[in-house]
Formats: C-alpha cells, sequence, structure tokens
C-alpha cells in the first residue's frame, strides 16, 4: 500500500507550476486592464488557482490511472507512477482522479456563478474531459500525438484568457499574447518528457507527437517552444513596459537548452524538465508584477 509520501509524489508536485503560471498571467493582464477592484481580483483569482491546480492533479492521477492499466509504465525512466509500480490499486488512483477532477469542476462551478459568466461550464466541462481523455478511455489523445495541442489550449489559452475574462468580463490582446507565451513553455514541459519517453513509449506503442517526429525535429521543437515566449515578453512589453521584467527569467531555461542541444537522453533530461517547469513559473510570476506595475 502506497505512503502518504508515495501519493504525493503520484500527485506530481512538479508540474503544479503549470497551473500557477496561466493564473499568474492572466491576473495581470486582469490588472493591466483595471477597471476592477482588489478583492474581486484576489477572491477570483484564488478560485481560478485552485481550479487550475486540482484539474493539473486530476490529469496526473488519470494519466497513472490509465497508463498503468495499459501497461505503458511498466518500463519507466521519470517520477513515480502508483498504478504502474503497484504500490496502490487502480481503482483507488482512478478515485484519486475522479476527486482531484470533482474539486476542480466545484471551485469552477463558484467561479462562474460569482462572475455571472454561465456558458463558460461548456469550457470548463470540456477542460474536465481532456483531463480524462489523455491517456484514458478507448482512443485517447495523448496516444495519437495530440498531447501538446490540447496543452497549448487548456494550459495556455482557456487558463490564461478564462482568469483574465473572469476577473474582469473581457479578454485583452495582452492576456492572449501571454496565453500563447504560457501555453509554449507549458508544451515545452511535454515535448521534454516526451523526448525522455521515446524509447519506452515506442515500444508500448503510445504515438506521441515526439515518437512521431523523432528524437531531432523534437529537439527543434522544444527550443521553439522556449524561444516564441522569448519575443512575446520584448512584445508584451512594447505595450506595458515593466513587463519586460519576464526576460529576468530566460537564465533558467540555459540548462535545459544545454541538455537538449547536446542529446541528452532518459533520466539524464530529467533535470531539464525540472528547469523549464521553475522558468514557467518564474516568467509568469515577473509578468504578473510588470503588468501589475
Amino acid at each position: 500500500m502506497a505512503t502518504l509520501s508515495q501519493w504525493v509524489q503520484g500527485a506530481r508536485p512538479r508540474t503544479l507550476p503549470a497551473a500557477v503560471a496561466p493564473v499568474a498571467v492572466g491576473t495581470g493582464a486582469a490588472l493591466e486592464h483595471g477597471g476592477v477592484d482588489a478583492a474581486t481580483v484576489i477572491s477570483r483569482a484564488l478560485l481560478a488557482l485552485v481550479v487550475a491546480l486540482a484539474l493539473q492533479v486530476g490529469v496526473n492521477f488519470a494519466n497513472d490511472f490509465s497508463d498503468g492499466v495499459r501497461g505503458t509504465d511498466d518500463d519507466r525512466v521519470g517520477p513515480l507512477r502508483l498504478t504502474g509500480s503497484g504500490l496502490a490499486r487502480p481503482s483507488a488512483v482512478k478515485a484519486a482522479a475522479i476527486g482531484a477532477l470533482a474539486v476542480g469542476g466545484l471551485a469552477g462551478v463558484l467561479l462562474v456563478a460569482i462572475a455571472g459568466i454561465w456558458w463558460t461550464l461548456v469550457i470548463g466541462a470540456a477542460a474536465i474531459a481532456a483531463a480524462w481523455f489523455y491517456t484514458g478511455g478507448k482512443r485517447p489523445y495523448g496516444y495519437m500525438g495530440l498531447g501538446e495541442v490540447f496543452v497549448f489550449v487548456f494550459f495556455g489559452l482557456v487558463a490564461v484568457c478564462g482568469t483574465t475574462y473572469a476577473i474582469t468580463g473581457t479578454v485583452t490582446l495582452i492576456s492572449l499574447l501571454g496565453a500563447v507565451a504560457i501555453g509554449l513553455l507549458a508544451v515545452a514541459i511535454l515535448v521534454a518528457n516526451n523526448l525522455r519517453d521515446i524509447p519506452g513509449d515506442t515500444v508500448a506503442g503510445k504515438r506521441t507527437l515526439a515518437v512521431r517526429l523523432g528524437d531531432p525535429r523534437t529537439r527543434v521543437l522544444f527550443l521553439a517552444c522556449l524561444a516564441v515566449p522569448a519575443l512575446l515578453a520584448v512584445v508584451i512589453g512594447a505595450l506595458h513596459l515593466p513587463a519586460l521584467l519576464a526576460l529576468l527569467s530566460l537564465p533558467l531555461a540555459l540548462p535545459a537548452v544545454r541538455a537538449v542541444r547536446r542529446g541528452d537522453q532518459g533520466r539524464d533530461l530529467i533535470p531539464a524538465i525540472g528547469s523549464i517547469g521553475r522558468l514557467e513559473l518564474v516568467y509568469a510570476l515577473l509578468l504578473l508584477l510588470g503588468l501589475a506595475l
């Protein structure tokens, strides 16, 4: 039976910056837009954060369950997986996934009710479905090379613009630019993760985008996903000068860039994945600060 510490590892806390970052940028865009009192910004941003964190944990447990029962994690080189390692029953991991997604759903309904934007429940339902069917169901889209597309949409466009919209009732140009930047950084994490797993995923029949592109082109895609957010920070800074603070986060990308360029594989890529998670979080927080000034 898995210990509490192992359950925490199974939730993959190192992925949580990908949930915090879009809410931070969406909140920053709302502050730059103005016209909303501080209490409204704080309360709605916190609710959006609960939604994002719960969905991230939910998708992590859902992936753990689905990959484990399919046997994809039988030869795992990444972080601990509860189902694949046999530390927890598949039914327990599935229940944890459903519970986390339910918490995210309830927080989302509360946010929608407070903001009076009931039509966005459709988007929320789509986000929960995307979390489950990434590796779940009969035809998981993560096994078809579409994971990066859905991450960009839901952890970039939807999360950032949705936060701004829930706070201000509108989507601004800065929120859209920030959404593209954060979405690509989230994609970079997934690309690096799937680059690491190419050998195992190929054997397991998991046709991720990395498997389809092959090792060399996946490395090019990874570098592009880092370069574009750097350029977008300059564009956002041209619209709101203090936002250039986000550029101070870019040195955090250097370890990952070096690892990918020199051809690191397998476990050697794990530190690179962590560095991009830190980059995304710091980039987002500095952008939040810059937009709030």
